[in-house]
């Protein structure tokens, strides 16, 4: 019986980044839709989803968060482009960027498709 896990130290480098950011968006979009906002959060919240499977070295995790992740880019970049001169646009687009970056970076996609089920 395999024991499930949040976060895998075994992973390289990059992919470790990945689940704790998405974990991060993840905590960040509950908090918003506990605060009243919507859309973009529940999509989000699949992200933390993705993340654990990431953690677990499964392959639906890696795809999950990688569609979420270009979701969230998706929208961020919509959204710069709508208040280009406001912070938290350029921030989330940053960020946004950076957790694509660590899902697509080779290591992480040679890792996942070696070693994940």
């Amino acid at each position: 019986m395999s024991q499930n896990k949040w976060f895998n130290p075994q992973l390289p480098q990059m992919l470790q980044g990945a689940v704790l950011f998405s974990y991060l968006n993840a905590f960040f979009a509950l908090i918003g839709l506990l605060s009243g906002a919507s859309g973009i959060e529940f999509i989000i919240l699949l992200g933390g989803l993705g993340a654990w499977g990431i953690a677990n070295e499964r392959r639906w995790g890696y795809y999950l968060c990688l569609v979420v992740g270009i979701v969230y880019l998706v929208v961020q970049l919509l959204f710069f482009f709508l208040y280009p001169f406001a912070f938290s646009p350029m921030l989330n687009l940053l960020f946004s960027i950076f957790l694509v970056g660590l899902l697509l970076h080779p290591i992480s996609r040679s890792y996942q498709r070696i070693y994940f089920r």
